[in-house]
């Protein structure tokens, strides 16, 4: 996988026209000073395995795009998408995908804090028989700083664990290897990156966890801030709407609706047998105005889970649009 003295490709470099077995997406952001050893480290790791890399530069404003087609120039395996502006990790994981042709689905971060030395291992661990559908990577001895990085870290993955009823020790861990039919029909928003393997396991994904080696960063700069966890937050609660009521949420709404005309109309017959039975006139009686209120709340409720209804409907019919936008590919068809 070298270049030849004269530094054009070898040609056991170039990837023949039968899709690899694995497509390794890396996301790159402002990671000039770590593409090149990124490189040699995947190329040395995967020396023995049919693969590509997909490079997708999220609207570096260093020199991170020159850096990958450096890549792509001696490797042809190496392939690049640069989208046209900052999407966020979402979005350029989300390109990744939709670009990716191995029947597994690798994704790597662009820092040099994942061990590519894992991904062999990671492989072996879904070949072992045992139908394993995602290998999710566990930073068991993380090398992040306490209060800024891991305490948040474990709270997320205590919430979302808890909230999705998927449990892993390490939902932020990048590192992570996925059969691609569970990733391909994804669409992601927002942080909703961290949420893969909850998404996966709610289509039946079996998952399980493998330490792997996680590195200080030693040059450039971290990108992830305390800030981060309550968009989880947010996101986490669309994740478990999604997933509860994205198909059916007039279970929801009409449910509650249901359950307030049923209210308004019980308070609205306690009315009519205080007025014609007890001779308590209407107006002296609160609870005729809490039956009109509880009915039209219910009445509100059934209609908007009509109306949610048919905007799934809607959904569904222009889900193919994208979150991102491409400016230049490099060694993609």
């Amino acid at each position: 996988m070298s270049t030849s003295p004269s530094g054009a490709v070898n040609a056991s470099s170039v990837p023949t026209g039968t899709p690899p077995r694995l497509s390794v997406v890396v996301p790159v952001y402002n990671e000039e000073e770590n593409l090149a050893d990124l490189g040699s480290e995947i190329r040395e790791a995967l020396s023995e395995i049919e693969y590509e890399v997909i490079l997708v530069d999220d609207g570096s404003t260093d020199g991170s795009f020159q850096e990958i087609e450096k890549l792509g120039e001696i490797n042809a395996r190496f392939k690049a998408v640069r989208l046209g502006t900052n999407f966020g990790q979402t979005a350029a994981m989300a390109a990744g995908i939709d670009h990716a042709s191995g029947e597994l689905v690798a994704f790597l971060d662009s820092d040099l804090q994942n061990d590519p030395a894992d991904i062999p291992r990671m492989l072996a661990k879904i070949d072992e028989g045992d139908g394993w559908d995602v290998v999710s990577g566990w930073r068991k001895r993380r090398q992040d700083k306490w209060l800024t990085r891991r305490l948040p870290s474990q709270l997320a993955n205590g919430l979302i664990s808890r909230q999705t009823g998927v449990t892993l020790h390490d939902y932020g861990c990048t590192l992570k290897i996925y059969r691609a039919e569970f990733i391909k029909n994804l669409r992601l928003y927002g942080e909703m990156h961290r949420f893969i393997p909850a998404l996966a396991g709610f289509m039946g994904a079996r998952i399980v966890e493998m330490p792997v080696n996680h590195r200080p960063r030693t040059r450039g700069v971290s990108k992830y801030g305390l800030i981060r966890i309550f968009k989880v937050i947010l996101d986490l609660h669309t994740v478990q709407f999604m997933h509860q009521y994205l198909t059916k949420p007039n279970y929801l709404f009409g449910g509650g609706g249901a359950v307030m005309l049923t209210i308004g109309t019980a308070l609205g017959c306690v009315t009519l047998y205080n007025k014609f039975i007890l001779g308590i006139f209407v107006k002296d009686q609160p609870l005729f105005q809490i039956s009109i209120f509880f009915a039209l709340i219910g009445f509100q409720l059934l209609l908007l889970g009509l109306l949610a209804e048919i905007l799934i409907r809607i959904y569904y019919e222009i889900r193919g649009k994208k979150n991102y936008f491409v400016r230049h590919k490099m060694n993609i068809e």
